[in-house]
């Protein structure tokens, strides 16, 4: 900062400015670069985006809801909404579908996961996509697999911490 500082006073005074504008115009100069570092670095760490689970998808596509048991292989709490900084997630779900077609054992109705790139200020709905292109019954588990039915755009950012 010094270094560009000098070159730029240097290259300032060929302009024949009294020495107390070209400082003072350094030191505006040092603080623009200052200001625009924080700045940058306090936009990273704020951005954030969400993955929920609450809004209820529509049946009519064989989507139904899902419950969230683990992010990135840790056991959770499910809840409506994760907010979470930009990158990618792995979540492990079960579906709740209630298709009276669906005639699958118990044990067979199993967690499954998805992986989840999150971007800021993304909202990104979880559900249960019914397969129904055939007949399930028994222990099969190929009846459903976990989908991001929706995506939206939202505003997100952390709750400042004061």
């Amino acid at each position: 900062m010094i270094i560009l500082k000098m070159s730029l006073a240097n290259r300032l005074s060929c302009l024949k400015l009294p020495r107390k504008i070209l400082t003072r115009f350094s030191i505006v100069l040092t603080l623009t670069f200052m200001v625009t570092a924080c700045s940058t670095h306090q936009s990273q760490v704020a951005e954030c985006g969400f993955v929920s689970g609450y809004l209820a998808p529509d049946i009519e596509s064989h989507l139904y809801r899902t419950v969230v048991t683990s992010v990135n292989q840790k056991p959770i709490i499910s809840r409506p909404n994760y907010r979470l900084a930009p990158g990618t997630y792995e979540f492990t779900v079960a579906e709740l579908i209630s298709a009276p077609e669906l005639k699958v054992s118990v044990e067979s109705r199993q967690t499954k996961t998805i992986s989840i790139n999150v971007e800021p200020n993304k909202r990104y709905h979880l559900g249960a996509q019914f397969l129904t292109d055939k007949s399930y019954v028994g222990h099969d588990t190929d009846y459903w697999q976990p989908v991001i039915w929706q995506v939206d755009e939202v505003e997100c950012q952390w709750p400042s911490q004061s």
